[in-house]
């Protein structure tokens, strides 16, 4: 009984096979067909190496909701070199919230020297040429997020020379924290001092030949410092034409929260509007000498997810390309034999095509004669 219930099994699954074998001796092979395979299986090949380099890529994902953190504060990262002395500049940070100056502890004035060495000259022209790449091709961001903290550092490089110059300039370096509203951070003569209506700062000890704006801002970027990460003004220089000359930069900040398989950091992106005048007041043009950077928060918040094919797409997507082209393949080669088959039986018709035989009555027959003999009876 067991015999025959494995027999019953085994015949069933016979009758239900989908890939009937066909013996070779009924299979004809041909040359079309075979330069058709080779073809087929160079392409699946070739395909097949495509989408493997496309499964192991990835792409960065942008998703847009509002930003509901209000409370937290605002990290702001510095690194600007002004061409005066320390002695006669200061920095501080508005905040229009509070209308007072924020703390601005956390910078250092370090006296330097301003003209670049050749090696941190070089590192300079070759930021400069990053941004420009940048502005160009958006997309090289992606490339930047998915580099983050495995790239080289985008500081500048230290003086290798040890020049005996004196120092001309001064660097203010450091962080500091502001809350998350419309600020002014801005470098100008004089030390800053706080007054119940505002902020000001000491400029009437500092002679005016004295002053010259001209600048180079290093790194600047808010929220949490993550290297490898550009931002837009990095490796910025501009030189002053005046002693009186106003430099503005209006900066929109976008809260920023970035998710890779490296690293998972909050941060903050932001775009820049740049202005520079000169103050003449007999002309009409009001304002202080300085470097003025008015900053605004955005209301919305982006998330960048980096992402991956899935192991099961890329499997359907390589079985629909194989499939794809044996059925193609197969279509193709059967198409072309047929219209290879029709010509080829017309040209063999049109070579046995009769030919006109005279007859007595004067007629003609088109039909050849059955029996030829060239002997006479």
């Amino acid at each position: 009984m067991r015999r025959l219930n494995r027999k019953k099994t085994l015949n069933l699954m016979k009758e239900l096979d989908a890939f009937p074998k066909v013996p070779e001796s009924y299979v004809e092979t041909s040359t079309s067909g075979g330069t058709v395979s080779l073809i087929a299986f160079t392409t699946i090949a070739f395909l097949t190496i495509m989408e493997f380099t496309v499964y192991q890529d990835t792409w960065m994902k942008y998703e847009y909701e509002v930003d509901k953190d209000f409370t937290s504060k605002l990290r702001i990262n510095i690194d600007i070199t002004v061409a005066m002395r320390c002695q006669y500049v200061g920095a501080d940070v508005l905040d229009l919230a509070e209308t007072m100056v924020a703390s601005a502890d956390g910078l250092i004035y370090e006296p330097v020297v301003f003209d670049l060495s050749p090696q941190q000259k070089e590192w300079q022209r070759m930021l400069q040429l990053i941004q420009s790449r940048l502005q160009e091709e958006h997309s090289l961001q992606d490339v930047i997020f998915k580099s983050a903290f495995k790239s080289a550092s985008t500081a500048l490089p230290p003086r290798e020379d040890n020049s005996l110059q004196s120092p001309d300039a001064c660097r203010i370096h450091g962080h500091l924290y502001v809350n998350k509203v419309a600020g002014n951070f801005h470098i100008t003569v004089g030390k800053a001092i706080p007054h119940p209506r505002g902020h000001a700062h000491l400029a009437a000890l500092v002679s005016h030949e004295s002053y010259n704006f001209s600048h180079r801002i290093d790194h600047l970027s808010f929220g949490e410092l993550i290297p490898g990460i550009i931002n837009p003004l990095d490796g910025t220089e501009k030189i002053a034409s005046d002693h009186n000359q106003m430099f503005q930069y209006f900066i929109t900040v976008v809260p920023t929260k970035l998710h890779t398989y490296k690293i998972s950091a909050e941060t903050h992106q932001f775009s820049v509007t740049e202005r520079e005048r000169v103050i003449n007041h007999a002309a009409g043009s009001h304002g202080v000498s300085g470097i003025f950077m008015k900053y605004d928060i955005s209301s919305l918040m982006v998330t960048v997810t980096e992402e991956h094919m899935p192991f099961w797409q890329f499997l359907v997507r390589l079985c629909g390309i194989i499939g794809g082209i044996f059925s193609t393949t197969g279509v193709l080669h059967g198409f072309g034999r047929y219209i290879a088959e029709v010509i080829f039986c017309r040209f063999r018709l049109g070579s046995y095509r009769s030919t006109s035989v005279p007859l007595p009555d004067g007629h003609t027959s088109n039909h050849l004669p059955l029996i030829t003999d060239n002997s006479t009876h």
